[in-house]
């Protein structure tokens, strides 16, 4: 018996008929396409790996000596920080690099603090002549989401750096960058090539030469005066503004006379020397691509690849990106430089963020035609407005927890529409059996609906919860996999526990108006129904149907476990 004082009763015949229902499936929807459109779309889900790099400098030493000296006192102090996972080394004439790895899910910002508090804390470690460590954190967020490739005819790489230096500065200004990075392409240097036997014949050398430059190279504040009430800040202003004030450098004055920079050296002033080269070579496919190159030419080229910050939405920014570089063309960009997009995150992570959408939506419909077609229109019709509310309740959830549309979780989206649609249909056909008792003509309406609904509620909060409980425990799973798949059970819990409180003020709302109010009509078994009851018979009643059931489906799970051992399935 249903208990009509109970609070399940009084919820369900309150949204019944109120007028408040609808406003919150209004809602509901609105906030779920709110969620699509503020939550950032990427293809993979974001894993928070924290990885500091440490870059440590003995000018003079060989690896051998970095290793036994630098490494090894280095590598003890950071195994002693909590929450490290892995230490790696590479020991090199000079230099090393140590890789510090923290466990999934460990804080970056304390990770990098806990890590520098350690290593200056016992800088006694540090042997005479190495330098301090140097400490770089890196991320999933340091892989660039664009890559823009400028290139053209007649341009050399020296040029072609300078156009993508200013396009650089440019791009920085759009809020949602966190670096930038040019690759290839040749720098501006000023280069000072002296001559040996002259400046040995002044009694110096190349060292004594590069710090009398350093020392001209650079401004002071000397003081300050006040003048009728003013006060006047003197500043020594002695950087070097051309490549003539670098030349009249003087160097060393002998019998009164001055030694200019000219006199013992040449100057220059341009590309530094290559220490690696990009080209471009458009392919086969060039001309579908809009590439305005014959196939196989080549060209220098220069990179400019860009990151995101943390949170930020890829495909937004990379729109924003191309916005903009289509803005600096003919002013900044010259219109005879091409700016081909090697790698766009962004719109590839739209892709499979739409086609999982898709598939969303023709999961949705193909569940609603299935519904439709055992339980009739209307019936279908009131399944079909649970499992939006449920998917938009969920989104916002995956939104509010910081999640992104990946596939990850579309795909969990996707693999529990099948449950969602549970508690509806249980609803929803325990509201037309009870419209077909004879014994309720003449009920109201709402009441039969809320009678029915409350009927089924211990087998349905007992299945939700069963369900539930079955999926949870995979959001507990550690390691690289835990934050990889803990949208799937994160999502589908949240889910099934959102349709099963759809099922108790939705469904009841969407029976009352969807389904027809003629109680009374009593139910003809349909051609399946007939069909099931016979089968069902023969098993029950029949040892040999039964026992010839068990042993085909023992068979059948024999057979799908040898497909491992014969390698069938890998």
């Amino acid at each position: 018996m249903v208990k009509e004082h109970s609070f399940l009763y009084r919820l369900t015949s309150y949204f019944a008929d109120s007028k408040l229902t609808p406003i919150i499936i209004l809602a509901t929807i609105l906030l779920g396409v709110f969620a699509v459109i503020n939550t950032p779309s990427e293809e993979e889900p974001q894993i928070v790996v924290p990885l500091i790099d440490v870059f440590v400098e003995m000018p003079g030493a060989t690896a051998k000596e970095i290793e036994n000296r630098v490494v090894y006192p280095m590598e003890k102090l950071l195994w002693e920080i909590p929450g490290v996972e892995y230490v790696y080394s590479t020991a090199m004439n000079g230099r090393a690099l140590t890789v510090v790895r923290f466990y999934v899910g460990e804080d970056v910002e304390e990770s990098l603090v806990k890590t520098y508090d350690k290593l200056y804390q016992h800088l006694d470690w540090i042997p005479p002549g190495c330098s301090m460590p140097l400490l770089k954190p890196r991320s999933i967020d340091d892989v660039p989401i664009v890559v823009l490739t400028f290139w053209g005819e007649g341009y050399d790489s020296f040029t072609l750096r300078r156009i993508v230096a200013q396009v650089d500065d440019e791009i920085r200004n759009i809020p949602g960058i966190s670096e930038t990075f040019i690759k290839g392409g040749l720098r501006r240097e000023v280069r000072i090539e002296v001559d040996p036997q002259k400046i040995y014949a002044l009694g110096l050398d190349p060292l004594e030469v590069a710090e009398i430059i350093r020392r001209q190279n650079q401004a002071r504040l000397v003081g300050s005066f006040r003048e009728d009430n003013y006060h006047f800040v003197v500043r020594l202003e002695n950087f070097f503004r051309d490549l003539h004030e670098l030349e009249q450098s003087v160097i060393k004055v002998v019998a009164g006379k001055p030694v200019y920079l000219k006199d013992v050296a040449r100057v220059i002033d341009g590309p530094e020397e290559p220490e690696n080269y990009v080209l471009f070579i458009p392919g086969p496919a060039a001309e579908r691509k809009g590439i305005e190159a014959a196939p196989g030419e080549v060209f220098p080229a220069v990179s400019l690849a860009i990151a995101k910050r943390k949170g930020k939405n890829a495909t937004k920014l990379a729109e924003k990106i191309l916005e903009k570089i289509e803005i600096l063309k003919g002013h900044v960009i010259p219109e005879d430089v091409q700016v081909t997009v090697t790698r766009n995150y962004g719109e590839t992570a739209r892709e499979k963020t739409d086609e999982l959408l898709e598939h969303l939506f023709i999961a949705t419909a193909a569940v609603a035609c299935l519904v439709g077609l055992f339980l009739g229109l209307r019936a279908s019709l009131v399944v079909m407005v649970a499992v939006p509310v449920t998917l938009a309740i969920t989104l916002a959830v995956y939104w509010l927890y910081g999640y992104t549309l990946n596939r990850v979780t579309l795909f969990a989206l996707i693999f529990c529409i099948g449950i969602l649609v549970d508690d509806p249909i249980v609803d929803v056909e325990n509201i037309v059996r009870h419209l077909r008792l004879p014994e309720n003509r003449g009920k109201p309406f709402k009441e039969i609906i809320v009678y029915a609904v409350n009927e089924v509620r211990a087998p349905l909060i007992l299945a939700t919860f069963t369900v539930i409980a079955a999926i949870a425990p995979m959001a507990f799973v550690r390691g690289l996999m835990g934050p990889y798949m803990r949208p799937m059970p994160v999502g589908a819990s949240v889910a099934m526990f959102l349709s099963m409180i759809v099922a108790f003020i939705i469904t009841p709302w969407t029976a009352y108006h969807f389904l027809p109010k003629k109680p009374g009509e009593e139910e003809k078994e349909s051609l399946i129904t007939r069909y099931y009851r016979w089968v069902m018979g023969h098993l029950i009643r029949r040892p040999l149907w039964r026992w010839s059931f068990l042993f085909a489906v023992s068979l059948l799970f024999v057979a799908a476990c040898s497909l491992f051992y014969f390698k069938i399935v890998r």
